[in-house]
């Protein structure tokens, strides 16, 4: 039996495909820029299409370069975006808006006149989620609301909706699976994490007809095997994971209690909370880390807007860097920031906060304030958000915590990994491979078609690259942390 197993990874500013051996390790790789589109302020949109080629043609890389074919291939795992929205026509297959962006935040005046009916008080115990213009329900209203004749097509069953990976499923099989799985799903404010189905009560409250939601899946599960003609061979589609849970499957966070913190665009913290639904009074989100089986294994997850988003913004608006990795110089070349925050509301702050209207400040400004003290306080902002959900997850689990696992491009900055460290006061480890959003698809299929029989046998596969442990005086990472929270104070609305 073939060992091979090739993960796609969509996310949001990239797509790529990345072959696996059954160890773990990536055989080979390709990767394509994905661009967003700003029309209006606080939007943020993608094109399907673009998605979809991009897609394709990584596939297609990989296995040249890895010199296999689409044969040798067990399985495909989906890691994806989570809550961006795209609705497309059943009949032709064609998008009938372009992808609307997890990070868009138009429906916040929606979510403000949804806040005042009788089932916004009953969300959160439904979902594990917030009424917040995050979640794909309202980017829905807002499609059926504002794109002609489709409300139309939606009551006659001619318009279907998906999170990206079901908008990949649906195309990577001709139309022959219209699915999701448990954890994407769980990201839309539709579906009942108690209960694992589509909310009826929200539905019709929200005025979203159930015709255009897919069905859904365990996280390892039989989603169909891609068109032969996009590969050369049929390969089974065997794992699907929103891109944090899949990084968790990854990280093999598989023990209650156990944590892991993505640097992407985005910053993703997720503590596995075994079967035990913990419903947040810190304004976190309860969500699901994985199905297998049927039996659900829940999360709790805070959600920061902007860490690498932040760094990017330094290097493509400002122009004060020209690489990402400029950063970690930078921040070594001087003691400390003097003071300066920056707080990266870009689009708003996330959890704990979930102020929409939040707008970004750059705080503490003097004469002596330079390139160097600004790139600092971008990546101490990072870290600072991670304490803010870290902190939420201690209250809120009653939890002791020990160590962090973290993952994703940031974490290859050493300087940032040691400042999280003495932030947290908290071990810090980075593993052997970074890729762990692909890398936990890749386990998801691998377990379905029986590359791996048990999580315990992933688990031993999990590999450190470091460890930072805290250096700093808890008095100076308390004073550093304080001046933190006195800067956000200054930009949130309410």
């Amino acid at each position: 039996m073939s060992t091979y197993l090739l993960a796609i990874d969509q996310g949001t500013t990239s797509s790529r495909a990345i072959i696996f051996k059954r160890d773990g390790r990536p055989i080979s790789q390709h990767q394509m820029d994905l661009k967003q589109y700003y029309p209006q302020p606080g939007w943020v949109e993608q094109d399907p299409e673009e998605i979809w080629q991009n897609t394709v043609i990584c596939c297609r890389e990989a296995l040249k370069k890895s010199s296999l074919t689409a044969n040798q291939i067990a399985a495909i795992g989906i890691s994806n975006q989570r809550e961006t929205t795209i609705m497309w026509d059943r009949k032709t297959g064609i998008p009938i808006y372009p992808a609307i962006v997890w990070q868009d935040r138009r429906t916040a005046e929606r979510c403000r006149e949804l806040s005042q009916l009788p089932i916004a008080g009953h969300l959160q115990k439904k979902t594990g989620l917030l009424l917040d213009p995050y979640f794909s329900a309202t980017k829905m209203m807002w499609i059926l609301d504002h794109v002609h004749g489709a409300r139309e097509l939606a009551e006659k069953g001619d318009l279907l909706f998906g999170t990206v990976d079901t908008f990949l499923l649906w195309k990577l099989t001709r139309g022959k699976m219209h699915a999701t799985d448990a954890t994407n799903a769980s990201r839309t404010l539709l579906f009942n994490i108690v209960k694992q189905t589509w909310d009826d009560e929200i539905l019709a409250a929200f005025s979203i007809p159930k015709t255009l939601l897919p069905i859904v899946l365990n996280s390892s599960d039989d989603y169909g095997l891609t068109d032969a003609t996009l590969l050369g061979a049929p390969i089974p589609i065997a794992g699907v994971a929103g891109d944090q849970q899949a990084a968790t499957v990854g990280q093999a966070c598989f023990h209650p209690g156990m944590i892991k913190s993505t640097y992407g665009t985005g910053c993703f913290m997720l503590m596995n909370t075994g079967a035990c639904l913990i419903h947040s009074e810190h304004k976190l989100l309860s969500t699901i880390a994985y199905r297998l089986q049927g039996q659900v294994t829940y999360g709790l997850e805070g959600s920061i807007f902007s860490a690498g988003t932040t760094i990017k913004w330094l290097r493509d608006t400002l122009k004060l860097i020209k690489t990402a990795q400029e950063t970690e110089t930078l921040a070594k070349n001087i003691s400390d920031t003097e003071g300066v925050y920056l707080v990266p509301a870009f689009t708003g702050l996330g959890a704990p906060y979930w102020d929409p209207d939040a707008r970004g400040a750059l705080l503490g400004l003097t004469r002596n304030s330079g390139i160097a003290h600004i790139a600092r306080a971008a990546l101490e902002s990072v870290c600072y958000q991670s304490r803010d959900l870290l902190q939420a997850m201690r209250h809120d689990s009653e939890t002791p915590l020990e160590v962090l696992r973290v993952d994703g491009g940031m974490v290859a900055n050493n300087w940032l990994l040691q400042f999280m460290a003495d932030i947290l006061m908290l071990k810090v480890q980075r593993p052997q491979c970074i890729e762990t959003s692909a890398l936990g698809a890749a386990y998801l299929a691998g377990l379905q078609v029986g590359v791996y029989h048990s999580l315990n046998e992933i688990a031993d596969l999990w590999k450190i690259n470091a460890e930072f442990t805290p250096k700093m005086a808890s008095h100076q990472s308390e004073h550093f942390y304080v001046g933190w929270k006195k800067a956000v104070a200054r930009v949130l609305t309410k």
